[in-house]
């Protein structure tokens, strides 16, 4: 059975794409994704493409991060999201999260 990793979408600020594992969420730099040119990005479908692919060697590397140790390169350079940041865009900013509407 293959390892979940799941893509949540990217974050342009840091030029990467957030995953979320059974071991944690982490950004996947665009660079890792091969056949780049410096300055270029890959297109959504080359990124969740890529991803799945190396979604054994991503999940990994999480597990890894998470137990405090370095993932073998080129994984190395996948950064953890801290528990401390929420699933919700612009929680970190201080707005409030959305969150579904009371059941009446």
């Amino acid at each position: 059975m293959s390892p979940r990793v799941e893509v949540q979408g990217r974050d342009p600020a840091r030029e990467a794409y957030r995953i979320e594992t059974d071991a944690g969420r982490a950004y996947v730099p665009e660079y890792l994704i091969g056949g780049l040119r410096p300055g270029d990005r890959p297109s959504h479908q080359d990124a969740y493409e890529w991803i799945a692919a190396h979604r054994k060697a991503l999940a990994a590397a999480v597990a890894a991060r998470a137990n405090g140790q370095t993932p073998r390169p080129p994984y190395d350079a996948l950064t953890l999201i801290s528990s401390s940041l929420s699933k919700y865009p612009g929680e970190r900013e201080g707005l409030a999260p959305r969150l579904p509407a009371a059941r009446q």
